[in-house]
């Protein structure tokens, strides 16, 4: 088992030029999949209220779901860099329950750190959280949680006065003591910049090549999520046509009365004809 990364390791390996690699991860089977082979960070992002649960975004997901996900997920990978995402309301109201619940990502569900999204507004929650011994990534651009203030699932950054402020943004996060920061749907120019402004690592998803890493959500990497697929997916597998016709073949066979044959049956070593005919026999 390979030994887990720290928050040091990520900083040199953007010091190094050595890409970061990043993961949702929703279960034990999944991340422990995914940790086999040999990814640097998983996320128990909230994106699991529209992959899983089955919800319209994600702000329906509550502090329950993530705690529950989040320790599925580090007993799948027990090695794993695991970083749990802060639902909508759990940190908005201000330090106090930020801290309180990114406390009990890292005791209750045993992650190495928390996310949450947001910009300059959050800057002194996450300076808050990190003084309490939180370690804690930010997340700028495209924030679903706050999705319908943005105007909708828009590339953000595109002009300057909004350029510059998410170049603000991030110096500030950084300053506020946030380890790494996710970059999504940035014009991949100045997401380039802004990782070469700051000295922590940045995690891009929609965001372009000069980030220091990448994240996707796995089941859109996987093929699995059939809803939409965002412009900056890579789909590496498409595992959903596999799935229904795996299912479908099950369903015939049990129709059939093919399944289960003798190679996936049980055969008694005793005689049972003495039960057999007991069994015949009329009841008193």
């Amino acid at each position: 088992m390979n030994k887990r990364k720290t928050i040091q390791d990520f900083r040199a390996m953007k010091q190094a030029g050595e890409k970061i690699t990043m993961l949702t991860a929703y279960d034990a089977a999944m991340s422990g999949l995914f940790a086999s082979c040999g990814v640097d960070m998983l996320l128990v992002g909230d994106s699991l209220g529209m992959v899983v649960l089955g919800y319209d975004s994600t702000v329906p997901v509550t502090m329950a779901e993530m705690l529950h996900h989040s320790a599925a997920a580090r007993r799948g990978a027990p090695g794993a860099f695991l970083v749990g995402d802060l639902p909508f309301g759990s940190y908005q109201s201000g330090a106090r329950d930020a801290i309180m619940n990114g406390t009990r990502f890292l005791k209750e569900a045993g992650c190495d750190a928390v996310k949450l999204e947001g910009g300059l507004e959050v800057c002194e929650t996450v300076r808050a959280m990190v003084a309490a011994g939180i370690p804690v990534m930010g997340h700028i651009g495209l924030t679903p949680q706050t999705v319908n203030q943005l105007g909708g699932y828009k590339v953000q950054g595109r002009d300057l006065e909004s350029a510059r402020r998410l170049l603000r943004e991030a110096r500030a996060l950084e300053e506020a003591g946030a380890f790494g920061i996710v970059m999504e749907c940035v014009p991949e120019q100045l997401a380039a910049l802004i990782t070469q402004q700051v000295a922590m690592p940045t995690i891009g998803i929609g965001a372009g090549v000069g980030c220091d890493g990448q994240v996707l959500v796995s089941h859109d990497l996987l093929g699995m999520f059939e809803k939409f697929i965002p412009k900056f997916v890579k789909t590496y597998a498409n595992l959903a046509p596999l799935i229904r016709e795996g299912v479908s073949a099950y369903l015939a066979e049990v129709r059939g009365s093919q399944f289960p044959d003798a190679e996936h049956s049980f055969v008694s070593d005793a005689d049972l004809t003495q039960l057999l005919e007991s069994a015949e026999e009329p009841a008193v």
